[in-house]
């Protein structure tokens, strides 16, 4: 008999609602600390209003996963609505303590829990849900999808160009030369994710190198494997993602091309107006 599978993950996917209820995805929110209190991302605070108290924060904001007992209760909660399992996806083990959270509550509890770290975060972990989802209903069980998300973690790119270093050195990731000499020579960061951690991949000189250093990613990943669809990521920058965006259709014509939020908690360090691309190759 088939089992009956529950999907968790974290708000660093942004999946909208449409996916949420096709797929039956229980989200648990990351939050954002300001001065003034702790805010659950998508719930308390919505992105434009967390980039307006961003810009007016007088003391930088920090991160915060979700609590053990929040993990907990919802594992209990699906076991009583009658699922056999769920998988648990989550944010990149280098960006975030969510998933090493999940590992223990899932050990506190009488519920069979799969934790996977995605090792990435946004688009990648989408597609990681949608891959499974299909898989599941093919009649796959819960080991054989485990096995399948945990292959595709290798196969995953997201980088991104914060637009300066202002936030980045505001949440002690940068120096205050560093920043300075950023915005006086115009140099852009480009960040990626290599085993799981962003790392500062190239320092190039305007944001259209920095595009086009990203879009040469691509191109190289597309010798690798198929990729039939991508996604411009932004924080807060539906403007200049939306021209990327027709600019690589100009040369891609057959890609798909979303225009996707980053999670809040990516601005809080890279900052209002930071783009990227994302994408996963098969």
């Amino acid at each position: 008999m088939t089992k009956k599978i529950a999907w968790i993950t974290d708000t660093a996917a942004q999946l909208d609602e449409s996916f949420i209820q096709k797929h039956n995805v229980h989200i648990l929110p990351l939050s954002v600390v300001f001065e003034d209190g702790t805010f659950r991302e998508d719930i308390d605070l919505t992105q434009d209003e967390f980039y307006e108290k961003l810009n007016m924060a007088k003391i930088p904001p920090k991160t915060s996963q979700p609590a053990i007992g929040e993990m907990m209760t919802l594992y209990e909660k699906l076991q009583q609505q009658g699922y056999d399992c769920a998988i648990a996806l989550h944010v990149s083990s280098g960006m975030s303590g969510t998933i090493d959270t999940a590992r223990s509550a899932a050990l506190m509890v009488d519920f069979n829990i799969y934790p996977i770290d995605s090792k990435i975060g946004s688009y990648p972990m989408v597609k990681m849900i949608e891959v499974g989802s299909e898989m599941i209903e093919r009649g796959h069980d819960v080991e054989e999808v485990v096995t399948a998300i945990n292959k595709m973690t290798v196969n995953t790119e997201l980088a991104f160009i914060p637009v300066n270093l202002k936030q980045l050195h505001r949440s002690g990731r940068v120096s205050g030369t560093q920043a300075f000499l950023s915005s006086l020579l115009n140099i852009k960061l480009i960040i990626t994710f290599v085993d799981g951690k962003p790392v500062m991949k190239e320092k190039v000189r305007a944001s259209k190198r920095a595009r086009k250093n990203i879009t040469d990613l691509l191109r190289i990943d597309m010798t690798k494997g198929t990729i039939s669809e991508i996604a411009v990521i932004h924080c807060n920058n539906t403007n200049d993602a939306s021209t990327w965006r027709d600019e690589l259709l100009l040369e891609f014509p057959s890609l798909k091309i979303q225009v996707l939020p980053l999670s809040v908690c990516v601005g809080v360090h890279a900052g209002e107006g930071t783009t990227g691309l994302s994408w996963v190759w098969y």
